[in-house]
């Protein structure tokens, strides 16, 4: 998503009450998942213009984010918004171009990793599956989120509805997205031929799915 038409859109979009909305589903979300664990090192996988990852570092204040992405104007924004926001948020976050199929961390240096409506954009969604699992702590936790394809016959209606709130270049990336986007069916399998273990697929809404595995305290 180099495109600078693209790239404006998601940034303009993430200040809409309703995308908001969306955003804090998630962090609601992995804030359960992390619950008890009281600091870390979290990652973002296809990190955007960074909203998510601020909002998380906001509620987990001893965390520490990093946020990739592989477009570079993406991350040009992600920094200018952290920039924005400024005080102990600088400290305990960074963004970084990178693709995250090949990231050059060490094996098991993060205890949370989170991905959000990035899988439908993959060729090879496996692989990415195969880079959380090598680079996540033992008993580290996980949230990936996506949108949810309805069967073919509710296509025209779900995007109609749910794609109400956009316009524009915001309303066909969605409709794209949603046409790309995995059942909850073609997930399942997706993951049983990963290399993450202790996972599983979850439903929010008509309009979201996703794979969870909560924060475990092992011995």
């Amino acid at each position: 998503m180099d495109d600078s038409e693209e790239v404006e859109a998601y940034a303009s979009a993430a200040e809409q009450a309703h995308l908001d909305a969306i955003d804090d589903t998630f962090v609601e979300h992995s804030v359960r998942l992390l619950a008890g664990k009281q600091r870390g090192r979290a990652l973002d996988i296809g990190t955007g213009p960074g909203q998510i990852v601020m909002k998380l570092a906001r509620r987990l204040i001893l965390w520490k984010f990093t946020g990739v992405d592989r477009s570079q104007a993406m991350i040009e924004q992600a920094k200018r918004n952290l920039a924005s926001a400024g005080g102990a948020l600088v400290a305990r976050v960074e963004f970084q171009v990178a693709d995250g199929n090949r990231l050059s961390f060490p094996n098991g240096t993060f205890d949370f990793i989170m991905c959000n409506s990035v899988l439908h954009h993959l060729a090879e969604p496996v692989r990415l599956f195969g880079e959380m699992a090598r680079l996540l702590k033992p008993g580290g936790a996980i949230l990936l989120r996506d949108l949810r394809r309805p069967g073919r016959l509710g296509y025209p209606l779900h995007v109609w509805w749910h794609g109400r709130h956009y316009s524009g270049t915001m309303r066909r990336l969605f409709r794209d997205s949603v046409r790309s986007a995995y059942t909850t069916e073609e997930l399942q399998t997706l993951l049983d031929s990963s290399e993450l273990r202790g996972a599983c697929v979850f439903e929010q809404r008509p309009t979201h799915i996703g794979i969870e595995r909560s924060w475990k305290n092992l011995p």
